[in-house]
């Protein structure tokens, strides 16, 4: 036998003797499958620093995190609790965290350049929840106004003629408290001013989450709209109480994102996945109402929100204690997963670029369908969703109606809808 017949029937042998182990190894599992993670679907950067801020809405991240899913996917999670929403857009876009629990506003702003901060595109491959939000009032208000804004306009009117304007708060310029709150106020003829305060009738400043109860009870504020338990802690507290509730104002209204930077996401496309899938199975977990209870422990720790699980509890099931008297049972409480929660629907944002440019955040006609384009990747969720045969509800294009009769149809002219309100501050 020559030496050409030797070489070859010794790599047969290695191959084949490899192959078997190989075989041995993976008998039983899925095609494709190496360990807990498919070889063609390993993320190119396994470990991931997630960022949140302490309210309710973060859970997807933590869930996924303790109960080891993301790990389940190949990704070595840490969570970094960030201070405020500028400190968690600063740590995303200089690269100190790789995604975050993020308001929908804001990758909007950071990829256009809004809002102060330098322009860094980021994208949104899921929506991590709905619903929950609420807009708090102080005591001082009790009696006076509770969900219609209309009765706050004379109060406001006075105060703005004494010279000492209402003071109201939200987490941050162009995100979903902000616009809530503004759309709320100008629904009932309040002028919020624009961007930069310009042609308001309050004052409008911006506080982060958990600092929303103590200034208000040490009297810097008549309202704030945030997101949960600081609104439920506000009540359980007798420092104020809750006006109305986000999802009285637009039914299951998208909230906070898991949000990347786009250079992120094209240089690891599979890591991206990996943590859609992840939660993917934790916001499944957590639309289980029995699990709400263990939920709100969880998320509860130091680390996270740093609240009792007693604080958290009763507005994710829906129990609205709303601090003037009425209790309600509000059948829209914060959901993660149902009634395709998750699709970065790209209407969402074709709706926020409106009000941006209502408030004059932006200087003439934002790119509508650009913007929404880069920002709302609606592929890299189907691709993901699609490896786990999840079979979501798609592309929606109905259109929202808003509890002053607003309907918003994101297939008409979008800048005739910014400027159709009768109260608006746009620029350009």
């Amino acid at each position: 036998m020559n030496f050409d017949t030797n070489l070859s029937r010794r790599r047969f042998l290695t191959a084949s003797t490899k192959a078997t182990a190989l075989g041995l190894l993976t008998a039983g599992l899925p095609t494709r499958w190496a360990g807990a993670q498919t070889i063609s679907d390993a993320p190119e950067s396994p470990n991931v620093n997630f960022g949140i801020i302490a309210l309710t809405d973060c859970s997807p991240i933590i869930i996924a995190h303790e109960k080891g899913l993301f790990k389940k996917y190949g990704i070595n999670s840490t969570i970094t609790k960030g201070a405020s929403w500028a400190a968690i857009r600063d740590s995303l876009s200089n690269g100190d965290i790789q995604a975050t629990h993020m308001l929908l506003g804001m990758p909007i702003a950071s990829t256009m350049g809004l809002g102060g901060a330098p322009k860094k595109p980021m994208v949104v491959p899921w929506l991590l929840n709905r619903n929950g939000q609420s807009i708090s009032l102080s005591n001082s208000l009790k009696g006076k106004v509770a969900a219609d804004p209309k009765a706050l306009k004379p109060l406001v009117d006075a105060a703005k003629a004494a010279g000492n304007p209402m003071t109201f708060a939200m987490t941050f310029p162009p995100g979903t408290h902000a616009m809530w709150l503004r759309y709320w106020l100008a629904a009932g003829g309040v002028n919020p001013g624009d961007a930069g305060g310009a042609g308001a009738d309050i004052s409008l400043i911006t506080i982060p989450p958990p600092q929303m109860v103590a200034n208000m009870k040490v009297g810097k504020m008549d309202g704030f709209c945030v997101g949960e338990p600081w609104n439920g802690k506000t009540v359980a507290e007798d420092v104020g109480f809750t006006g109305i509730n986000t999802q009285a104002i637009w039914k299951d209204h998208p909230e906070k994102v898991c949000a990347f930077t786009e250079e992120f996401a094209e240089k690891n496309p599979k890591t991206v996945k990996a943590v859609l899938k992840a939660l993917h199975e934790a916001s499944v977990w957590l639309d289980v109402m029995e699990n709400r209870v263990e939920q709100a422990t969880i998320v509860s720790a130091a680390t996270y929100i740093n609240c009792p699980p007693e604080s958290i509890l009763p507005r994710l099931q829906g129990k609205y204690d709303m601090g003037d008297g009425r209790k309600i049972r509000d059948p829209d409480y914060m959901i993660f997963s149902s009634r395709n929660c998750n699709y970065p629907q790209p209407k969402y944002c074709k709706w926020w670029l409106t009000q941006l440019r209502r408030w004059g955040f932006t200087q003439g006609a934002p790119d509508y369908e650009a913007v929404t384009k880069q920002v709302m990747r609606t592929d890299i969720y189907e691709d993901a969703m699609k490896e786990i045969g999840y079979t979501h509800g798609g592309l929606s294009n109905t259109p929202e109606t808003f509890f002053d009769g607003v309907k918003f149809d994101p297939a008409a002219d979008l800048e005739a809808f910014a400027k159709s309100f009768p109260i608006a501050t746009l620029k350009g």
